[in-house]
């Protein structure tokens, strides 16, 4: 069964505020379990803990370091959560990291919490004023702007009880359908457990994982198999998007798994060197009129970038491969002097290369707005000159095969061929008036020909391009390996129709004992014109090829199959069947086998049984 439900809560705020003092409380879990964390008092990287409550969904937290010099631990916890609780020690109000991270949550995109007043006990009246004076200037024209302001106290336990209740409200009316996509687990830890072996946790971006899946470390690229998943330390069979999870992984060292890595289906997704994305700088002047490096974080990955800005958006090369796909957020700090300067979301992690400028800012802006898979898929089809493989556009998009399919159903400008190919409706359209001037030429030139070469009028494309240009195509005709306008028909001069006749007599004449193709071509005198009129009466079942040495005329074919009509059920044998046409066995083994591929005659043994 599909473990579902609960949220995934962050904590964010200044060194000291009170935040692992505020889980501890909520929960009873300590989410400090470094020693230097213990010793020192301070959150150095990223703590967990999660809370059952009756009656409500649960509830994971994520408790972040909020010292300046841990900032990447905090990014890393960040990634993974759905809402946040914004600490603000009320007896020392808004300080430098409550700024940062409060930054750092909106350019993540969170969209949900409640800011914490934490150390009340601590705090005088006026401190208190203060302190929520300056929350309500931090949060304007925020996510945060109309969020509840909860006083509380770890030490005496004043506003606790109201803030689990807050919290619970908050989960249950988190919305739990599943976001689509593949699994992906941006993984925060990775660690041996004795007698398990390797396990990673984090949260799930999409889709669900579950025991038994096979899965793949990227970048690395390590193959792995789903040994078990466990939700709040219970083991469940599956889990979805949204939870955290941690999985225990067969077939890898935990020692080759890091933070910044992804859990993924293998051999579905990839990695990329650089992206074109949408960004937002917390301040104009922090733009750069050049390219410059920074420090990108994405999930729980960190890598230096050099960035390239067209505003509103900028083009990223990537240090090192990361997994991205559309939707994804990221963070940009300033290495030094060390601050977030910038964030926003990725557009296309696979850009085109060697487009301007002005053609680039305008695909970004298409992009930036496009409403759902089906219109991204409709600029990505549009850009390719033949149609792009759904495995690419797994690769591209993140989405399942079936999400695909879909989408192309419900987006009218595209069509899949039966190969797998998605294409743009009007590269078909062209395709098709290409097709049509092509045929137009070619009947001109070749009056007397029923039809061009199939073989040639594909022009250069593969089946599944041609099946997807000429299936339903109304305007023209496909018989055999010919094909041609509907409206054509083959015009003959006197000289060709009485070769023709001559073809045709001296066929009709043979009977069930007809001349070679060679004797017909040099009984008839016509040399290769002969031949290319022989090839049309064959092309146009006024004769039939029984082998490459055996032509019959369609009468006596006709006439063949309507005597043994007359006979169903009767069995006979190559002589008998000998006898009656009085032929040799040179044209009786052929026709029999012409008849028994047509269904007319089925062969038994050494007999043959009318059909």
């Amino acid at each position: 069964m599909l473990n579902r439900g609960g949220l995934v809560v962050g904590t964010a705020g200044h060194i000291d505020h009170g935040k692992t003092a505020l889980v501890y409380a909520l929960t009873g879990m300590h989410t400090d379990t470094l020693k230097d964390e213990k010793k020192r008092g301070i959150s150095i990287d990223l703590g967990f803990a999660h809370l059952s409550q009756t009656g409500c969904p649960p509830i994971s937290f994520i408790d972040v370091p909020g010292h300046e010099r841990f900032i990447k631990n905090m990014l890393a916890g960040a990634a993974g959560i759905q809402a946040v609780l914004l600490i603000v020690a009320a007896n020392e109000s808004v300080k430098p990291q409550t700024s940062e991270h409060f930054d750092i949550c909106r350019l993540l995109g969170i969209r949900q919490g409640a800011v914490v007043l934490t150390k009340t006990d601590l705090a005088t009246p006026a401190q208190m004023q203060q302190a929520v004076s300056d929350v309500k200037l931090l949060v304007a024209n925020s996510f945060l702007q109309d969020a509840p302001i909860m006083p509380v106290s770890a030490i005496t336990g004043e506003g606790m009880e109201a803030l689990k209740q807050l919290l619970c409200k908050m989960a249950s009316s988190q919305s739990h359908s599943n976001p689509g996509g593949l699994f992906r687990l941006a993984v925060d830890r990775s660690f041996a457990r004795k007698g398990f072996g390797a396990v990673v946790t984090g949260t799930l971006a999409g889709g669900t994982v579950s025991v038994g899946d096979a899965v793949q470390v990227y970048p690395q690229k390590l193959a792995a198999r789903v040994r078990g998943l466990q939700v709040h330390h219970s083991p469940v069979e599956s889990a979805g998007a949204g939870q955290r999870v941690a999985i225990n992984l067969a077939g890898v060292e935990h020692t080759a798994i890091r933070r910044g890595n992804t859990i993924a289906p293998p051999n579905l997704l990839a990695t990329t060197s650089v992206a074109d994305v949408s960004i937002e700088w917390l301040s104009p002047g922090d733009a750069p009129t050049r390219r410059q490096d920074v420090a990108f974080h994405a999930g729980t990955s960190e890598v230096m970038a050099t960035i390239k800005t067209n505003a509103p958006f900028a083009h990223l090369r990537l240090s090192e491969p990361v997994l991205l796909l559309p939707g994804d957020r990221f963070v940009l700090r300033q290495p030094s002097p060390a601050r977030t300067i910038a964030g926003g979301s990725i557009l296309d992690p696979f850009p085109p290369r060697r487009i301007n400028r002005a053609k680039a800012s305008a695909r970004l802006k298409a992009l930036s707005v496009a409403s759902g898979l089906s219109a991204r898929l409709k600029i990505l089809v549009s850009e390719s000159a033949k149609g792009i493989a759904i495995s690419d556009l797994i690769r591209m998009t993140g989405a399942t095969v079936s999400e695909i399919h879909s989408a192309v159903a419900a987006q009218p400008e595209l069509v899949m061929t039966v190969s797998g190919v998605v294409l743009s409706s009007h590269w078909i359209d062209n395709m098709r008036l290409s097709l049509t001037k092509w045929l137009q030429d070619f009947h001109t030139t070749n009056p007397g020909a029923s039809g061009a070469p199939l073989s040639l009028a594909r022009m250069g494309l593969d089946a599944g391009l041609t099946e997807a240009v000429f299936s339903g195509f109304a305007a023209i005709r496909v018989q055999g390996d010919l094909v041609a306008l509907k409206t054509h028909h083959a015009a003959f001069s006197d000289a060709d129709t009485q070769m023709m006749q001559r073809i045709e007599g001296l066929l009709r004449t043979g009977a069930y004992a007809p001349p070679s193709p060679a004797e017909v071509l040099q009984q008839s005198a016509g040399g290769k014109r002969a031949a290319q009129l022989l090839e049309f009466l064959i092309k146009s079942q006024r004769l039939v090829r029984i082998s490459n040495d055996l032509i019959f005329h369609a009468d006596v074919i006709a006439h063949i199959r309507n005597s043994l009509a007359q006979h169903k059920g009767r069995r006979f044998s190559v002589a008998e069947f000998k006898s009656w046409m009085n032929i040799s066995r040179k044209y009786a083994i052929p026709l029999l086998e012409y008849l028994d591929s047509h269904r007319v005659t089925r062969r038994e043994g050494d007999m043959r049984i009318v059909n």
